[in-house]
């Protein structure tokens, strides 16, 4: 057993301090491994460096620890019986992934700052909190007494994110026997019969479709913040969702995200928590994880969170293509697609999978991801002429590997695809997961058979449609934000050029007016600084269009059996 204990003296320091106890120690040298980052956000992290004050006594008596990496140690002549070690830990990053301490609550996330007893990583965990005493923690692990929980190893203990306060809300439902509580820490007023009755609805079609689940219980953790934030992290029984707002929490806006993360989330304990990629069972917290199927991990998840939405009645048609025209927005409104596979871009992760990166590098694992699987789901239901789905791939992958607790592969997932398709998809694999293949023509086509079709409408800012650029009005100024590649903006502008006249009339949030009353078929001049530089550019259209939006839409000559289709894929009439 090993054993940690977290206290704090100052909750406004923000400062924890972590006492890990080891007993039965046989090692001479005994290595202790901080991770270097989380499951669900594939990059390093260096949580090493909220650490301070590391120190370790053995028997009682004080030893030498020293670090042999950026968040390794070693305790030299540590010697048999029992080693403690201490540190203080800050506690100050408020998101999915972070811990925060303050006056008003803890909550930990404990992959942030419980190191690992090499070599001893399978043994039973218990944490122990000193907590105020009015205090009730919200937590997937097991409850031996007040403030003391237990973990069946260490991998179980740091995949467990605990809320601790005075002013926890708190609401529970049941779906075939199996219980889902939801944790609100914050400050707003939930509609908690309306809450209950969405997720119980989503919860139902997940467990519909998987046919079982994963545990014993289920834990929403809600952080609602007084101000802007979306985040959601997946855990093996709970998962933590930072939200704001908190007094926008039941306006359709964001409550719609908050059901939406939900969805994406619970999701996840089947498809990455259990069914998870071979190169990461088991996770090695101390480096990168790399895999090549983000787009099944991330990508089906981010998909199947808003069609379940859709097929549990919480979202009508209507609004569940308005959620997949944003997704195809976000897919068009770069051209990284053109670049990098969205396989590439999976195993590119760990570089920049979670920042802008150079311009039109990469494509989202998340967006390409979703378009892909929605692509999968229709060529499949198509090709079996309905007898077959994404759906049975799933259960596939839970079956034969999930529940097996086996990893499982690219060309595993390429394998069952076609066993449920019954004929060759590696056109699919090869141009839209493994190449760059345009997805515009294969969407159209695929969509016909559920009656709908991919609309394409030209950008209305004549400087996205004709030029090729984006802007952003930054006080006064208007900036470039992005360039189309090969577009005429792309010849003669930079990114964080200053526009500050057009024609020689001087810009004051007018660019597209301008533009709309000016005779686009000669040059139109463009005074900018750049560099704190004053140049003078001019910009021609070339007879192509850029930035153009893409929509899903019904068609009006749906056939009957069309519409049929559209009925069996989102269980709602046409």
């Amino acid at each position: 057993m090993i054993y940690y204990h977290i206290s704090y003296t100052n909750p406004l320091s923000h400062l924890l301090t972590i006492r890990i106890t080891i007993s039965d120690n046989k090692e001479q040298e005994l290595y202790l491994q901080l991770p270097s980052w989380r499951p669900g956000r594939y990059e390093l992290q260096n949580f090493a460096q909220k650490l301070s004050k590391v120190s370790a006594t053995a028997n009682g008596a004080a030893v030498t620890i020293k670090k042999v990496t950026k968040d390794k140690w070693l305790v030299e002549n540590a010697g048999a019986g029992s080693v403690v070690i201490e540190y203080s830990f800050y506690a100050r990053q408020m998101d999915a992934g972070g811990s925060w301490l303050d006056e008003q609550q803890l909550y930990l996330n404990p992959i942030n700052c419980l190191m690992a007893v090499e070599g001893r990583k399978a043994e039973p965990c218990q944490l122990q909190l000193a907590l105020p005493d009015q205090y009730e923690i919200a937590c997937g692990l097991q409850v031996l007494e007040k403030f003391t929980l237990q973990a069946s190893d260490y991998h179980e203990l740091v995949d467990a994110p605990l809320f601790a306060s005075d002013n926890l809300q708190q609401t529970k439902y049941e779906v075939n026997g199996l219980p889902f509580y939801i944790w609100i820490q914050g400050d707003c007023q939930p509609d908690w019969l309306k809450i209950k009755e969405d997720f119980e609805a989503f919860t139902k079609e997940q467990l519909e479709l998987f046919g079982d689940f994963p545990v014993s219980e289920y834990h929403f953790l809600n952080q609602i913040l007084p101000y802007r934030y979306y985040h959601g992290v997946e855990h093996g029984n709970s998962t933590v969702i930072t939200l704001g707002p908190a007094e926008l929490l039941m306006s359709w806006g964001l409550y719609k995200e908050f059901v939406g993360v939900s969805s994406h989330e619970l999701f996840h304990t089947w498809n990455i928590k259990k069914i998870r990629p071979v190169e990461m069972l088991p996770y090695d917290y101390a480096q990168e994880n790399y895999f090549r199927t983000g787009y099944i991990a991330e990508g089906i998840t981010t998909y199947y969170g808003d069609y379940l939405l859709a097929r549990s009645g919480f979202f009508t048609a209507a609004q569940y293509f308005e959620e997949l025209n944003t997704t195809l927005q976000r897919y068009y409104v770069d051209y990284g697609h053109h670049n990098l596979s969205v396989a590439d871009s999976s195993f590119d992760l760990w570089l920049d999978g979670y920042k802008a990166g150079i311009p039109d590098r990469k494509v989202s694992i998340y967006v390409k991801g979703a378009l892909t699987a929605l692509l999968l789901d229709l060529q499949l239901r198509k090709v079996t002429d309905n007898r077959a789905n994404l759906d049975q791939v799933l259960v596939r992958l839970w079956n034969d590997f999930g529940k097996q607790d086996i990893g499982y592969s690219e060309q595993d997932y390429e394998r069952l695809v076609q066993e449920v398709a019954g004929s060759d998809f590696t056109a699919y694999f090869e141009n839209y997961i493994y190449g760059t293949t345009p997805i515009e023509e294969a969407l159209t086509e695929a969509l016909q058979f559920v009656g709908c079709t991919l609309q394409k409408t030209e950008s209305q800012l004549l400087t996205e449609q004709l030029y090729g650029f984006k802007t952003v009005a930054d006080g006064t100024a208007v900036k470039v934000t992005a360039l189309a590649p090969g577009s005429p903006a792309s010849q003669v502008l930079s990114l964080d050029d200053e526009l500050i006249a057009l024609n020689g009339r001087k810009l004051e949030q007018n660019l597209q007016p301008l533009l709309s009353t000016t005779n686009t078929g000669a040059p139109v001049a463009i005074t900018l600084f750049r560099d704190k530089r004053l140049r003078k550019v001019h910009l021609q259209p070339n007879n192509q269009t850029y930035y153009s939006k893409f929509t899903i839409e019904k068609r009006a000559d749906a056939t009957g059996q069309e519409q049929e289709n559209f009925r069996l894929w989102l269980k709602q009439e046409f």
